[in-house]
């Protein structure tokens, strides 16, 4: 009859603390991510030789048919939306579609105008 104690196997790495920090970085992006919210309709923008970024925080949305969106509001709504959240010094980000007629894109600008919003940047994507 053996007494001897059996050999003891090595004991092996917890798995706890590597799930701990996994669990932490998760919530930690989570909680530092910003959603956008998707583009109300698809807008191409047009091409030019630049290599500025917009750099203005409320954006409006112009289909290729004239169709204004900001923030959930469309139309005329949509003007008002802005103006109601800008002041006449701020920039607005003016995504428009690069099929969008120039007769209604001066249009839209003097609407703007009109509510007060005398500063607009065009989105364009480069060349």
């Amino acid at each position: 009859m053996d007494l001897t104690e059996p050999p003891r196997r090595p004991r092996s790495e917890s798995i706890v603390p590597m799930i701990n920090v996994v669990f932490l970085l998760l919530i930690f992006f989570l909680m530092t991510s910003r959603l956008a919210e998707p583009e109300p309709f698809d807008v191409t923008p047009p091409t030019a030789a630049t290599e500025a970024e917009a750099q203005a925080d409320p954006v409006l949305f112009v289909s290729k048919d004239g169709r204004l969106s900001f923030d959930g509001a469309e139309g005329t709504g949509a003007i008002a939306a802005v103006a109601a959240q800008s002041d006449a010094s701020s920039i607005i980000q003016l995504r428009a579609d690069a099929a969008l007629e120039a007769g209604k894109l001066a249009a839209i600008l003097r609407d703007l105008s009109t509510a007060g919003l005398a500063r607009v940047e065009l989105v364009v994507s480069a060349k």
